[in-house]
C-alpha cells in the first residue's frame, strides 16, 4: 500500500480513480473539469486524483497542442489542488522539470516513452514523491522490475505501475490482461490506463487516433482481473478543437465526462462481485 495525500492505494483499499483532460487548456477549464470529476467520484465514494499534463512533449507533429508549459501549468495544478482539495498528478519529461514539479504535484508521472531514462527516473524518485511509471509499449510487464529497482535504489518505495497497452503492429495497441497480474507480483499497486490503451498511435498522420468506444470494455475487464487504480483521461467534449482550431491532445481516446457515472457504477459492481 502507498498513500497519495490521504488516499491509500493498494490491496484491501477502495479502487482509486485517476483522471482529467489529457493536456491543460486554461485555469477555468481545469477547475471546471476537476470539480465535475471530483463530485462524480465523491458521490460514489471513489477516491480521486486529478491528472492533466502541463506539457505533452511527445506529440506526433510539431504543430500538435502541448499544453501551457511548465510554469503556467504548475500554477494551474496548484490552484486545482487548493480549490478542489484533490491530489494532482502530471508528467515530467526532463530532469530539470522534476524539482519544480515536485513542489506542486502529489504524484510525478514518468511517461511510457521515457520509463527507461535512468536519470529522469532517479531524479523523480529522489524527491520522495509517489512515482507513477507508465509501462512502455515496447516493454514486457515483468521487465518493469528493472524500473522498480532504479526507484528503490534511492530509498523511495512509493511506486505505482501503470499498464497502457503494448504495440501491436503499426498504429495499434493491445492489452494483455496477464500483464496486470505480472506487474502486481512486483509488490506495488497497479494502475490500468483505459484510455491510452485504445489509442491508435500516429493513425491520423500528424496525430494519433483512438477508439473511445472500447474504453468501458477494457476498464471493466481490468477491474475484474484486479487493479488498484483506474486511469482515464476525460473531457466534457473530446471531439471539439482548441480556440486556434487545433485538435485536443488525445481527443479520440478520451472518455466523455457524461459517460463516467454509468461506467463507475458498473465497475464498482464488478469489483464488489469478484472481490478484487
Amino acid at each position: 500500500m502507498i498513500r497519495v495525500g490521504d488516499i491509500p492505494i493498494g490491496a484491501g483499499h477502495p479502487l482509486v480513480l485517476i483522471g482529467g483532460p489529457c493536456a491543460i487548456e486554461d485555469e477555468k477549464h481545469a477547475l471546471m473539469t476537476a470539480e465535475r470529476l471530483a463530485a462524480i467520484a465523491a458521490s460514489r465514494r471513489v477516491p480521486f486524483i486529478y491528472k492533466s499534463s502541463y506539457d505533452k512533449a511527445n506529440r506526433s507533429s510539431i504543430d500538435g497542442y502541448r499544453g501551457p508549459g511548465l510554469r503556467e501549468g504548475l500554477r494551474i495544478l496548484k490552484r486545482v489542488r487548493e480549490t478542489v482539495s484533490v491530489p494532482v498528478l502530471s508528467d515530467v519529461h526532463e530532469v530539470d522539470q522534476v524539482e519544480p514539479a515536485a513542489e506542486v504535484l502529489d504524484v510525478l508521472q514518468i511517461p511510457a516513452f521515457l520509463a527507461r531514462q535512468t536519470d529522469l527516473v532517479l531524479a523523480a524518485a529522489r524527491t520522495g514523491k509517489v512515482v507513477n511509471v507508465k509501462k512502455p509499449q515496447f516493454v514486457a510487464p515483468e521487465d518493469m522490475a528493472l524500473v522498480v529497482a532504479k526507484i528503490r535504489s534511492t530509498g523511495n518505495e512509493a511506486i505505482l505501475l501503470t499498464e497502457r497497452g503494448t504495440s501491436f503492429g503499426y498504429h495499434n495497441l493491445v492489452v494483455d490482461m496477464r500483464g496486470l497480474c505480472r506487474m502486481r507480483e512486483l509488490g506495488y499497486p497497479v494502475v490500468f490506463d483505459a484510455t491510452h490503451s485504445v489509442q491508435l498511435p500516429g493513425a491520423r498522420g500528424d496525430r494519433s487516433g483512438g477508439e473511445r468506444q472500447f474504453v468501458p470494455a477494457l476498464a471493466r475487464a481490468a477491474v475484474a482481473v484486479g487493479i488498484d487504480a483506474l486511469f482515464m483521461e476525460m473531457h466534457e467534449d473530446p471531439d471539439r478543437t482548441m480556440p486556434d482550431g487545433r485538435p485536443l491532445s488525445d481527443g479520440p481516446n478520451m472518455l466523455r465526462i457524461d459517460d463516467l457515472p454509468a461506467l463507475l457504477d458498473r465497475i464498482l459492481a464488478i469489483r464488489a462481485a469478484v472481490g478484487t
